[in-house]
């Protein structure tokens, strides 16, 4: 009588489980950063709440987003946190690497790369690839001053081709949740105080687009050996919602096309992704 007790206390324990994850959501709750154009901002301008949008009107819910700035802890302070009583504020973020252990990474949606990004009439005109960019002549290069975040790839490419004087560092983190990505190109590489960058590819499209003069030239740049520049990015959950998990991938899968068309018309470099998404 003992064990068949036991049994049966775990099987409903079973099927309040199964039941909590499979209760219908009353809306498409999305994990955000309030300032971070081309991906999502307190407006709904960008990739991500374009993408929600298509995804919300699909399962028939409305969107609704929980801000934060993505700094450190972003996950924990937004798809992690809830409290006592409470429903969690948010279920998904839309922009996550494929693989990222913080988060249940869904299959990727996209992948793109670094590029390089210099503006045209000021001497770089005709470089359409890193190979390019790195034969123009040594003492050429030398006197470049060139943007990027610390702690990037950007960093290795410099190092390994011997240009690590011309890197002007920029921090990956800022403390200011006012600032976004994409400034050091608007105000930097547009103003003159650079003669050129290399930011993630979603970013250079997307403010190369802004920028009408100087015209800025977006050039993709291929992974190396020693140096990855190209990301497959996913969606994340929480972990132990695989019932939630699945159905965004099936969002993935059904709606591509308007996600690619989403993704194209910001700019966004795109390269093929593959089963790993590595």
């Amino acid at each position: 009588m003992k064990t068949r007790a036991l049994v049966a206390a775990a099987l409903a324990l079973a099927c309040a489980a199964a039941s909590a994850q499979e209760a219908p959501r009353k809306a498409f709750k999305v994990c955000q950063d309030p300032n971070n154009l081309p991906f999502s901002n307190e407006r709904g301008e960008g990739i991500e709440n374009r993408i929600a949008e298509v995804f919300g009107k699909a399962l028939g819910l409305p969107v609704t987003y929980y801000a934060f700035p993505q700094r450190m802890n972003f996950i924990r302070n937004t798809l992690r946190y809830k409290l006592p009583g409470q429903d969690y504020p948010c279920d998904v973020v839309l922009g996550v690497p494929a693989g990222f252990e913080q988060v249940s990474a869904t299959k990727p949606y996209y992948r793109s790369t670094y590029a390089l990004v210099y503006a045209s009439g000021r001497g770089l005109d005709g470089v359409t690839s890193g190979e390019q960019f790195l034969a123009l002549d040594r003492e050429r290069l030398a006197k470049l001053r060139i943007g990027l975040y610390d702690r990037s790839p950007a960093s290795a490419w410099l190092a390994k081709h011997g240009l690590v004087d011309s890197g002007v560092p920029y921090p990956i983190l800022s403390p200011d949740p006012d600032n976004n990505p994409g400034q050091m190109l608007e105000r930097d590489l547009a103003g003159g105080k650079l003669d050129a960058a290399i930011v993630w590819g979603p970013i250079a499209g997307f403010v190369a687009q802004r920028v009408k003069a100087p015209k800025l030239v977006v050039v993709p740049l291929a992974s190396e050996p020693g140096v990855k520049f190209d990301y497959a990015i996913a969606m994340g959950v929480r972990y132990g919602e695989r019932e939630w998990k699945q159905q965004v991938e099936q969002l993935i899968d059904s709606h591509q096309g308007e996600i690619r068309q989403i993704l194209q018309s910001y700019g966004v470099p795109l390269l093929e992704t593959d089963a790993g998404g590595k």
